[in-house]
Order: structure tokens, then C-alpha cells, then sequence
């Protein structure tokens, strides 16, 4: 009979006679009142997609322990830009997790690593498959089988593409994503942050509680994430739009291939976008200027009018704002009902109020001392979840298990 595992237990230990307890609950995990609080998370992932669904579910209160090699993960020294000799690659998404290194190439640590498997209730891994046979890391499942098994891979199938790194560029590139980003006359664009990466560790999370739920009534399942496909189901509109009309996608710069005017607008002083996505929407812009849009051609009373002519009608919007600054434009658009936004750099977007007031940056201590985070974007009960505890050093929990 597999029965799920007791959550509020602080101790948890193996249903394998003679093991020994090896998982306590940290102690900074305890009386949180978040949701996944005593879900055990063994996370053996690298770099940014798992170790990503690791950060989501320690966010949302689960006890992670990351396992690492003796030289760490790579992502450690992926910079610049440093911190105190820490990439700040590696701060953005290890937070919330006790550091154990192990050289599973060693018996003694590798039995170790099968305890803690054991005790696990998720475990996070994306080895390559010739990685998991030479570290043994397929031998883990037997020892583990209630275990939530959580597998970021290249893609899915037993092709070649399965069995190659894919780094977030690589998915971006196979997945027809920067074939639709960019302007017209330039080449294929990647977008401007992991963005693969990203959308992957956040189905991967989800992926991991949807296991949870299920387990009660099963043995753990095995879920694979595929990287490429992700990525691939992050073009929604896509490539719906491609599989029912078989009209490839182009790329349009800033502009939306369905909506006009849904893009950029340079202000006075600064770039506004203006997200029209109604008809209605569109009369009230058109109220705002004076007029002067409908004024010039009626037709643009229909949507699929100004798609057809999105360019003239760019350059009337822009003509009729062009002595606006970026706050008159904010402003008059919000008083007529209109979605408009300025476009802010970085520094600009944390500098916002409502960022600024509702605790999305937090100070907490970690490796390299003090640093500011972002926090879980998740309201939980009318809470931010507060940063516990940031990431720590290679190795700085061993004591857990040697």
C-alpha cells in the first residue's frame, strides 16, 4: 500500500528498515502558513529552468535541499555580472534551499544522495540521458518510486534532440519563437531575457504540484518538461493561427498581428504603448485626439480595417501625440478608458509605486551578505510571501548528510 506522506511531520523518515532519518524540516520552513509547507524538494538541477521550479516551489513554503557537485553549479560563475565573486545569475534563482555537495561518482556519497531521494516527496533533476547513466541518477527512482519526479529535458521522444544540451537560446531558436520576433527587415530575434528557461521551470512547478494532488492514489509519477515544447506552447496565438490557416507567422516588430493600434507610440519626452483591443477602445482614443483618426478615414471604425492599414494610422496617432509627454499620455488614456503604459527601463519598472509599496523587492541575507531580491509575484491570502532566506554557499549544509 503506498499512503502519502504525513506533511506536518518536522522529521520524516524512510519506510526502508535500518535507514536513518536524514531530512529534518528547516527550521526557517516551520509556521509559515504557506501552502507547500512540508512538501521535502530534492532538487539535482542546474543552471536556470529547474532550479527555477525549485525557487517557485521554496517560495510557496516547500523544504528544498539542492544538491551540487564538488565544483557547483555552473550557472555560480555564469557572469558577468558579479557580486562579490557570486554570479548574480546564480542569486536570482537558488534562494530558499539548503546547499549539499556530493561527488555521486563516490559510493559512500552516493548512498547519500539515496537517502535524501528516499525522504523526498519531489525530486528536480535535467540530466542529459548518457548523464544520468554515468551518475547513476536513474538508479534514484527505484529507491524513490513515491517520489513526485520532476525531468526538464531538451525534448520529448528518443531522437537525437533529446540527448543534446539545448540552452534557452537553443529552444528559443528550435521552437519557431525568434522566427516571429524582430522587425520586418532584420534577421530572427531572441527575447531579451531566458525567457524558454523561464515558461519551462514555471510547468515544471506546476507540473510538481499537479503530482502532489495525484499522489494519494498513486505511486509518484514521472514527468518530463520538455524545454523546446515549453517554448513551443508559449506562441499560443500563434501558431493556432498557423495550424488552422497554414499562414506562417511573420515578424512584426512591437505591433500585434491581430489588433491595430496595439504598439509603441513616441511621446514628447519618451515612448508610450497604446494597447487598443476594441472597437469601443478605439473610439475613445479617437476622442481623445480630437477626432482627427476617424476624421481622416471613417474605416478605421473596424479593427480589421486598421490592421489592414496599421502604418497611416501609426503615423496620424503619432502626429496627434507628438507634443505629449509620456505622463499627459498615461493620463489622458486612463481618463477615456484607453490601455496605455510608458515604456521604462529596468531601473524604471522597480522604481514604480505599486512595486515600490506592496514588498515585490526585499531585503534578505544570503552567501554574499545582504541583496535585494525580487519575491514571489504570488499574493497568498492577501500576503506577499516573504523571502525566508536567500542562497547560500557551495556545499554550506553538508553537515546534513556527511
Amino acid at each position: 500500500e503506498i499512503r502519502p506522506r504525513d506533511w506536518s511531520s518536522d522529521v520524516c523518515s524512510s519506510d526502508l528498515k535500518g535507514s536513518l532519518v536524514v531530512w529534518e524540516i528547516d527550521p526557517r520552513n516551520r509556521n509559515t502558513g504557506l501552502p507547500l509547507e512540508g512538501v521535502r524538494v530534492l532538487d539535482l538541477s542546474r543552471v536556470l529552468a529547474g532550479p527555477y521550479c525549485a525557487m517557485v516551489l521554496g517560495d510557496l513554503g516547500a523544504d528544498v535541499i539542492k544538491v551540487e557537485s564538488p565544483q557547483g553549479d555552473p550557472v555560480r560563475g555564469l557572469a558577468p555580472p558579479w557580486y562579490r565573486d557570486v554570479a548574480t545569475y546564480f542569486l536570482a534563482v537558488n534562494r530558499h534551499r539548503r546547499m549539499v555537495s556530493l561527488d555521486v561518482g563516490r559510493d559512500e556519497h552516493f548512498s547519500h544522495l539515496e537517502a535524501l531521494a528516499r525522504e523526498a516527496d519531489v525530486v528536480i533533476e535535467n540530466f542529459l540521458p548518457h548523464q544520468s547513466t554515468a551518475l547513476r541518477i536513474d538508479r534514484l527512482r527505484d529507491v524513490a518510486p513515491n517520489a513526485v519526479w520532476v525531468k526538464v529535458t531538451p525534448t520529448s521522444g528518443s531522437g537525437p534532440e533529446a540527448s543534446e544540451p539545448t540552452f534557452d537560446l537553443l529552444a528559443q531558436a528550435r521552437s519557431g519563437v525568434m522566427s516571429v520576433t524582430g522587425f520586418p527587415e532584420g534577421p530572427p530575434t531572441k527575447v531579451g531575457i531566458p525567457i524558454a528557461d523561464v515558461v519551462t521551470g514555471l510547468f515544471a512547478a506546476v507540473s510538481a504540484v499537479a503530482g502532489l494532488l495525484g499522489r494519494p492514489t498513486s505511486e509518484g509519477p514521472t514527468v518530463h518538461v520538455p524545454l523546446v515544447e515549453s517554448m513551443m506552447s508559449a506562441l499560443v496565438n500563434q501558431v493556432q493561427g498557423f495550424l488552422v490557416t497554414g499562414d506562417e507567422p511573420a515578424r512584426l516588430g512591437n505591433d500585434h498581428p491581430s489588433i491595430a493600434p496595439y504598439g509603441p507610440v513616441a511621446a514628447g519626452d519618451g515612448e508610450v504603448m497604446i494597447a487598443v483591443g476594441t472597437d469601443a477602445q478605439f473610439r475613445a482614443l479617437d476622442e481623445a485626439l480630437g477626432g482627427v483618426l476617424l476624421a481622416n478615414n471613417p474605416r478605421w471604425e473596424s479593427n480589421s480595417e486598421r490592421v489592414r492599414d496599421r502604418e497611416t494610422l501609426r503615423s496620424n496617432i503619432q502626429e496627434a501625440i507628438a507634443q505629449w509627454s509620456v505622463d499627459r499620455c498615461v493620463r489622458e488614456m486612463a481618463q477615456v478608458g484607453v490601455p496605455c503604459a510608458p515604456i521604462l527601463s529596468v531601473a524604471g519598472a522597480l522604481e514604480q509605486t505599486f512595486v515600490q509599496e506592496s514588498n515585490f523587492i526585499q531585503e534578505v541575507d544570503s552567501v554574499v551578505g545582504p541583496i535585494r531580491m525580487l519575491a514571489s509575484p504570488i499574493i497568498w491570502n492577501g500576503q506577499r510571501p516573504a523571502i525566508r532566506f536567500g542562497p547560500s554557499g557551495l556545499g554550506a549544509d553538508n553537515d546534513l548528510v556527511l
